[in-house]
């Protein structure tokens, strides 16, 4: 009776039915096309930065065209450019001026690290290497005796260290490492590869530090390339993720993530310590104060035994160094008197200058970084005391009265309450 009396009444239903059906076919295709174009944009971005950061096959042609006509000459040359025994693996690189890269030496595991000088200006950090800008490989001339040599890199070491140590022992050891070929003498070629290398901080530092047990090794070198031996894992918190995904995750996001994967505790104490023996290694050694001024996660890594090895040291600074870069910088307040991320001195106000004495010691950023690290997961019967001591350690300041006294109480209070909890287990 119904469809009699309003004939298009029953057609009312089937056709809204329809027409919200297709409302809502176009709503999900133009979602759908959204998340296609989203994630293809994001993708070509992340690309992009990619083949920027990633640039080994140009490092490695640079570096090849130079020995192959005979301008330097190391003891990775034939292996990366003849031989092809050295194969550039995963890039790790997080700046396009300075190329990182796992390696594969012969049989041996390694971390290939190469300079792009041409890169520099797409670097938009704060602040640069700490060197001068110089045209690689033009020193030492064609003409300069051994003696001239040795003359040069000693001079180069006062400049950077100042007269501390035994500089001509410092000079011998540099000597030794580069004669590649290990014919007893030195080549020009040799030579230039090693006063490129000289202009870097890492390098220095990794030669003084040869011996101590939290600095990789130094396999070899070609040009101002260098090879060091491989770390199992590249960060404290253990965990690597592919590169998009790093990009892509949010950093609060990720570093709960981080606390998540961390080894267990008695490790992570065994890590802990390995960082303040490293910070007792730099702190006015044979050549000096070293500067920590980049005291990120990312820059330590540890091996299978969960010995602490440091993966970055470019910001790492002999303090003389460091105070000539800063004593000229202007400043308008403190916040123009930093260096690198950690390094942080004071604005002179009325002379509108930085000042040049920093204002924490490494050992007080050191446990900044480990406060965290630490106390999840710590014990309960040395969890307070634990807090405290890191605490105590966070407040040192450089300007305290007897700081080197406070900072020797303090650092061997932590090594000894570490020690003892974990001296008894498997993990030490």
């Amino acid at each position: 009776m119904a469809r009699r009396l309003f004939p298009g009444a029953w057609l009312r239903k089937p056709h809204s039915a329809q027409v919200r059906l297709s409302y809502v076919r176009i709503k999900y295709l133009f979602i759908s096309w959204l998340v296609v174009f989203v994630g293809s944009w994001i993708m070509y971005v992340q690309y992009s930065t990619y083949t920027e950061l990633c640039r080994g096959h140009d490092c490695r042609k640079i570096i090849c065209d130079k020995y192959k006509t005979g301008v330097i000459d190391g003891s990775a040359c034939s292996s990366l450019c003849a031989k092809e025994t050295l194969y550039f693996g995963k890039c790790l690189s997080t700046k396009p001026n300075n190329q990182i890269y796992l390696g594969i030496w012969g049989n041996l595991q390694s971390v290939i690290k190469c300079q792009m000088e041409e890169a520099a200006q797409l670097d938009f950090g704060t602040d640069p290497e700490p060197r001068k800008e110089i045209v690689l490989f033009d020193k030492p001339t064609r003409g300069t005796t051994v003696e001239k040599f040795k003359e040069m890199v000693y001079g180069l070491f006062k400049a950077k260290l100042g007269e501390q140590g035994n500089l001509s022992e410092l000079v011998n050891l540099i000597l030794s490492f580069a004669d590649g070929n290990k014919d007893g003498r030195v080549s020009l070629p040799e030579a230039k590869s090693v006063w490129a290398l000289l202009q870097l901080e890492e390098f220095l530092l990794m030669v003084i530090l040869q011996d101590k047990e939290h600095t990789p090794k130094l396999m070899g070198f070609c040009g101002d390339l260098y090879v060091t031996e491989r770390v199992e894992y590249t960060s404290l918190y253990g965990m690597s993720l592919p590169w998009i995904m790093e990009l892509l995750i949010p950093s609060g996001f990720r570093r709960s993530m981080d606390q998540w994967f961390t080894p267990s505790w008695p490790r992570k104490a065994k890590i802990a310590i390995g960082l303040l023996e490293f910070v007792e290694d730099i702190f006015h050694g044979p050549y000096g104060n070293f500067l920590m001024c980049d005291t990120s996660a990312k820059n330590l890594g540890y091996n299978d035994k969960y010995d602490l090895k440091m993966m970055d040291m470019r910001k790492i600074v002999p303090e003389i160094n460091l105070k000539e870069i800063i004593k000229d910088r202007q400043c308008d307040s403190d916040l123009d008197c930093v260096y690198g991320t950690d390094c942080r001195t004071l604005c002179d106000q009325s002379k509108m200058r930085c000042t040049t004495e920093v204002i924490q010691p490494n050992l007080a950023k050191a446990c900044q970084l480990l406060k965290d690290y630490l106390l999840r997961g710590a014990p309960s019967d040395i969890h307070e005391e634990l807090e405290k001591q890191l605490y105590l350690c966070i407040a040192l300041k450089v300007t305290a009265n007897q700081m080197e006294m406070e900072h020797s109480l303090i650092l061997n209070n932590l090594k000894t309450l570490l020690w003892k909890k974990i001296s008894h287990t498997n993990d030490s």
